[in-house]
């Protein structure tokens, strides 16, 4: 079976973590950070392609930190899910939080999954492998937005 690529947009205020999830993926060719974003709002200035980001591919996947400034996760989650073009992305909620009213409104406001970020750094890799199997060979990823979003 043909491997595919995981193109990721990592939202997430944390440097370190950013830092530490590159290096996570040095050692798995099939998973691309596409883009990063350090607070919400630059989260959806990536994604609409605003200035600066004129460039940016839309990711295939987007996992998004729940505590930031200027906009947290929560808010960026209701604006990708409320926009048409964005709607469809899976979005997966990338927190240090184990709370279960954290866990329970991230699927009540549309992400497909609630993963609390591994301390370690093997875990880490280990998660990335499961998210690039799971997401390139089990579950199916529209490639472009439905032509109704235009």
């Amino acid at each position: 079976m043909e491997s595919k690529l995981l193109e990721i947009l990592l939202v997430d205020d944390n440097e370190d973590d950013i830092t530490i999830f590159r290096e996570a993926l040095r050692k798995n060719p099939f998973v691309d950070l596409v883009g990063t974003a350090q607070d919400g709002e630059e989260a959806m200035a990536y994604l609409r392609h605003d200035a600066g980001y004129e460039n940016a591919r839309v990711p295939d996947l987007i996992l998004l930190d729940i505590n930031m400034p200027r906009k947290n996760g929560f808010e960026v989650l209701k604006e990708i899910k409320e926009e048409p073009k964005f709607k469809y992305l899976p979005v997966i909620m990338f927190t240090t939080s184990e709370r279960e009213e954290d866990i329970v409104r991230s699927y009540g406001a549309g992400a497909c999954s609630f993963i609390s970020k591994p301390v370690d750094f093997t875990d880490l890799e280990k998660l990335i492998d499961e998210l690039k199997s799971y997401w390139t060979t089990v579950s199916r990823i529209p490639r472009h937005a439905p032509d109704s979003a235009n």
